[in-house]
């Protein structure tokens, strides 16, 4: 089985053009991109050009369209149609698919997404530190 991980510090996360990708072939058939604007205090919609060309941890995307703006305060209750990259499953098909595709394109300015196979037959977690990740067996624990 296949996996994408984070291998440098900072963390998992996806390019717009891989959100992009990754949504196609998911059968999304578009999303929009919004982008803080600090001197308006708003969240405005962008294209995608304008999305890549800024830090990813300021670009959000959904699968639905909110209109020109959103005002900041709402923004995390429009949890319905948000692509969140971090929670997509790191073992899905699709996914893979698009890091072997788009390469070092598919990456935001901190992160470096590898490709690791590991046995089909193993239930792993993936660990990190400092968003430098790693893929375990996973295990029982305690605390």
């Amino acid at each position: 089985m296949e996996v994408v991980i984070n291998s440098c510090f900072g963390g998992f996360a996806l390019s717009r053009k891989a959100i992009e990708e990754y949504s196609k072939l998911k059968g999304v058939p578009e999303i929009y991109h919004y982008m803080n604007d600090y001197e308006e205090n708003v969240i405005k919609k962008v294209s995608s050009t304008e999305a890549d060309i800024t830090s990813s941890l300021f670009v959000y995307t959904f699968t639905k369209d909110f209109g020109d703006t959103i005002i900041e305060e709402d923004l995390f209750s429009l949890t319905d149609g948000y692509i969140y990259s971090p929670e997509i499953k790191r073992n899905d098909p699709d996914l893979v698919r698009v890091v072997k595709q788009l390469k070092d394109k598919a990456n935001v300015q901190y992160s470096d997404l590898k490709i690791i196979e590991i046995p089909d037959d193993v239930n792993f977690v993936i660990q990190e530190y400092d968003g430098n990740e790693w893929i375990a067996e996973e295990h029982r624990t305690w605390s």
